[in-house]
């Protein structure tokens, strides 16, 4: 099997000149733990919000500034601000046995899933990877 057997394709993204309050209201209103970031112009793939990165952000702008200003402080932060742009990337056409014993080693949520020219193609979770074992245990 390889990535782009189980990988997620239909995502919801945001650019760069989006905010932290957009990542906000995405993940609320999709229920979605990962938000890839993409370039405005070029559309390729910049970054990724985490649930972690998202949640530390949110929880420290309500101590600072309160609940009443949370909406406005949160509109205030550059999503660049908040994305983890630095982090591993894979290609659809990987072994998924390989991308799952990274994970397992490396502790990961998510990996964005780019072709050469870094252009988003999907994301590979570890919900992904639950889903295959469902799928797996039920015909076993």
């Amino acid at each position: 099997m390889l990535v782009k057997d189980i990988m997620t394709t239909k995502l919801h993204t945001l650019t760069n000149q989006a905010t932290l309050q957009d990542a906000h209201k995405m993940s609320r209103e999709f229920g979605i733990r990962h938000i890839p970031v993409l370039d405005a112009n070029s559309g390729k793939f910049v970054g990724v919000v985490t649930q972690k990165a998202l949640v530390s952000r949110v929880m420290k702008l309500a101590n600072l500034y309160g609940q009443a200003e949370l909406d406005e402080q949160e509109s205030r932060v550059p999503i660049m601000d908040v994305a983890v742009v630095d982090c591993d990337r894979r290609n659809e056409e990987q072994a998924l046995l390989e991308v799952a014993e990274y994970f397992l080693s490396h502790k990961h949520g998510c990996l964005p899933v780019v072709d050469k020219e870094d252009k988003l193609k999907g994301i590979i979770t570890s919900s992904d990877f639950v889903k295959l074992s469902i799928k797996l245990l039920k015909q076993g």
